[in-house]
């Protein structure tokens, strides 16, 4: 395809506009979207991580209630 074609066809923006501020910060405002969504989208992805499994119990018994005394707590 030639260069009027596209342009005409609003594949292609003119230089003026590429290069305008406002271009700037819509390009801008797209990019930061962009990666929070990315963000949002990695962090559903994973498994949650849960603090309280890495953090040690403070309402572990101090005996076994099992009828397998000897059991794990």
């Amino acid at each position: 395809m030639s260069a009027p074609l596209l342009s005409t066809l609003g594949i292609l923006f003119p230089e003026s506009l590429v290069r305008s501020h406002a271009f700037a910060v819509l390009a801008a405002f797209v990019a930061i979207n962009t990666m929070v969504y990315v963000t949002l989208s990695v962090a559903k992805a994973l498994p949650k991580i849960w603090v309280r499994d890495y953090l040690p119990r403070g309402y572990e018994r101090a005996e076994t209630r099992s009828i397998y005394p000897d059991g794990p707590r």
